[in-house]
């Protein structure tokens, strides 16, 4: 097995030289990065299509205009957050300042999957580089041609002391969790997620996991049902439902089941069209293994819409499932394509606790007009992040951290979050030496008494 010490040393080397945390070194390092996407954007788009069968829109949204707003957000605010910043002191310490120093890693380990190839690489690389890390990228090797170009334009744009590309399975990430990283960003699935952490664990490196889990979206009967459904069936068949934030399944109240359904229909069908082969535009599954996986759940529950799937083009139209037991096969792991069962529930309390009985989602989705029911449901179920009256959009806001709890995921990012998920808080206390507290120091009369009177 090969081994990665060497490149680690040099990585190493090159961060202690120190020239990573000069902020205008970052700065033109963020813009380096802004213009190689900027720059070979046809060429994304090309590699994107070949792995996944993404549009140019998609891929434009989804991936490429995400990052750029990222990188522009970043290089807003970076001076900001790169300054120490000073806090108060205890008046124990009169006569101190404090500060709070943020500081980089290191060497960053990033870890990244293939259902978004380009955004799920480089949106973390850019809070990586914005807190002064170096790095290495792992991308996926079930999206070939993403990775080598990902490779390529790296190799062209950073020396690879500061940040590189390595491409290779599992037995490469493997090797990779061999050797000591300062901090290790990771993005995929639960079952892979435990074995980062545990690798970590060896060597005490602070791990960021971005997992996934079972998302619900919950209709209330006095939603805005032709927009709920719109905006439902947008946010889950989007890159074929290969989203770690797509609604997983839905809870629809049962006054108005039969309605919202009519208007799933007729949004899936305005959005994606109604013959997806032949349109030859929407998202294909990533593999023959995934593919075959998702087929078996079209047995579960019945087909009231799609259910239609092309084994040579490795894609599965829009479906939705309804009459689905919690005990079937689709229930029992996160989905994960363009499959969506339906529950329908008339007792609150009843449905919000079958969600807490699952471990805690990435996300969920609540469609409600009512402040005091989406009130219940924030303030009743623990979940990473989500909408109100809308799916999937809170991850591209630099404002909002994005990550997942329990299950989930823990750590997050997005804007000022990603600088911090790859930044130590070093608090720093600076002393006066033009007095000294004597109630500090134990060998004087009374000692202990003065010290509880002064901090009472």
């Amino acid at each position: 097995m090969k081994s990665f010490n060497e490149l680690l040393v040099k990585q190493r080397d090159f961060f202690q030289t120190g020239k990573t945390k000069d902020v205008a070194f970052r700065m033109q390092s963020l813009s380096k990065l802004s213009t190689m996407i900027k720059s070979h954007e046809a060429e994304i788009m090309a590699a994107l299509k070949k792995d996944l069968n993404k549009s140019e829109f998609e891929a434009y949204m989804s991936e490429i205009g995400i990052l750029l707003e990222e990188i522009r957000f970043s290089l807003k605010n970076i001076k900001k957050w790169s300054r120490p910043q000073k806090v108060k002191s205890a008046l124990a310490q009169v006569g101190s300042k404090s500060f709070i120093y943020p500081e980089p890693y290191g060497v960053a380990l990033i870890i990244s999957p293939w259902n978004y190839p380009i955004q799920l690489t480089f949106s973390p690389l850019i809070g990586a580089i914005a807190a002064g890390n170096c790095a290495v990228l792992k991308p996926s090797e079930l999206t070939p041609e993403t990775s080598k170009l990902m490779a390529e334009l790296i190799e062209n744009t950073f020396p690879s002391e500061y940040i590189t590309v390595l491409q290779g399975d599992a037995e490469t990430t493997q090797v990779l969790l061999m050797e000591k990283f300062d901090s290790i960003f990771f993005t995929g699935s639960v079952t892979v997620g435990k074995v980062i952490m545990e690798a970590a664990a060896k060597h005490l490196t602070p791990v960021t996991l971005e997992l996934g889990g079972k998302s619900p979206c919950i209709v209330h009967k006095d939603a805005n049902l032709k927009l709920a459904a719109k905006r439902i069936a947008w946010g889950k068949f989007i890159n074929a439902g290969q989203t770690c934030v797509a609604p997983d399944y839905l809870y629809i109240h049962r006054a108005v089941r039969d309605k919202f359904i009519h208007s799933l229909k007729e949004a899936i069908t305005e959005i994606y069209s109604d013959d997806v082969f032949k349109s030859g535009k929407f998202t294909r599954i990533v593999s023959d293994r995934h593919f075959k996986r998702l087929v078996t759940f079209l047995e579960d529950g019945k087909i009231i819409h799609g259910g239609r799937h092309h084994s040579d083009l490795l894609t599965i139209e829009p479906t939705v499932l309804s009459e689905v037991t919690w005990e079937d096969p689709v229930m029992q792991e996160e989905i994960f394509g363009p499959i969506l069962p339906i529950f329908e529930f008339e007792n609150e309390i009843a449905m919000i606790n079958k969600i807490n009985e699952l471990p805690k989602p990435l996300a969920l989705y609540i469609f409600s007009e009512s402040m005091d029911f989406q009130q219940t449901i924030l303030n009743k179920i623990s979940f990473g992040g989500g909408c109100i009256n809308d799916t999937v959009y809170h991850l591209s806001s630099p404002y909002l951290p994005f990550g997942g709890v329990g299950e989930s995921g823990m750590g997050a990012y997005h804007g000022k979050g990603s600088f911090d998920v790859f930044s130590h808080q070093k608090g720093v206390l600076k002393q006066t030496t033009s007095f000294d507290l004597p109630l500090r120091y134990p060998h004087r009369k009374n000692a202990l008494k003065q010290l509880k009177r002064f901090i009472k």
